[in-house]
């Protein structure tokens, strides 16, 4: 069985080789993939690139960058990968144990960053996954080549992708729910506030779900508020 990890980059030039050097015990049995959305600095013109076995150009877009990854992808199983977000060790062996005769998973998450309200968020959000068999992309979702095929790729939306993507995998079989915890980073939540980023997240999905235009959901999102000016 070969692995792919696909990273989607925007502006990572800081934070992209220590997820790289990170990856770098899995190498033997996969790929790595870095799909780069920078204008000004792109991660090409770096000296890390001989971490990862391509670096790809593609215009800005999360959902776009993952799909252009898995197009140029040769692993049987397509993993995605935040580039602020670190794997467990066996992360590869865990995949292939767990597969069995489904198609697509994620593993549970930890949140980085010092703030006790930061381990309540990430229980809630492996509850709520396990709960609704929606996965985030801070969760890592893997899937088989086969089944994102399938699927239909990832929906080229500005925001919620993620979500998309798990209602269409869920047609074709029930997610896998790993114990083992990535790590993602917490300074997202931390820099806008803890509980204005909780109501804030709960209000996009919320939306998403009423049929808000994802474009408008992306930008408030990015601007951390609730409503656009």
């Amino acid at each position: 069985m070969k692995f792919s990890i696909i990273i989607p980059a925007l502006n990572e030039a800081k934070t992209i080789a220590s997820c790289l050097l990170a990856l770098q015990p899995l190498r033997s049995d996969c790929e790595i993939i870095i799909v780069d959305a920078t204008n000004e600095q792109p991660l090409a013109n770096y000296p890390h690139t001989c971490l990862a076995d391509q670096i790809i150009s593609s215009e800005k877009g999360r959902a776009r960058q993952m799909n252009i990854g898995a197009s140029h992808a040769n692993g049987d199983i397509l993993i995605f990968l935040h580039a602020d977000t670190t794997l467990p060790e066996n992360a590869l062996q865990l995949i292939e144990q767990h597969l069995g005769n489904k198609q697509w998973g994620r593993f549970d998450i930890r949140l980085s960053g010092d703030h006790f309200m930061l381990n309540v968020i990430a229980w809630m959000m492996n509850s709520r996954s396990r709960l609704t068999g929606i996965a985030t992309g801070d969760q890592v979702i893997f899937v088989t080549k086969e089944a994102f095929d399938a699927a239909g790729h990832y929906p080229e939306i500005a925001l919620m992708e993620d979500i998309a993507l798990s209602k269409a995998l869920k047609k074709i079989s029930p997610p896998i729910y790993i114990d083992a915890k990535v790590v993602s980073s917490g300074r997202r939540w931390e820099r806008y506030g803890l509980y204005r980023t909780i109501l804030l997240m709960w209000s996009l999905r919320l939306r998403y779900f009423f049929g808000a235009d994802p474009q408008l959901l992306a930008e408030l999102y990015c601007r951390g508020t609730f409503w656009k000016p």
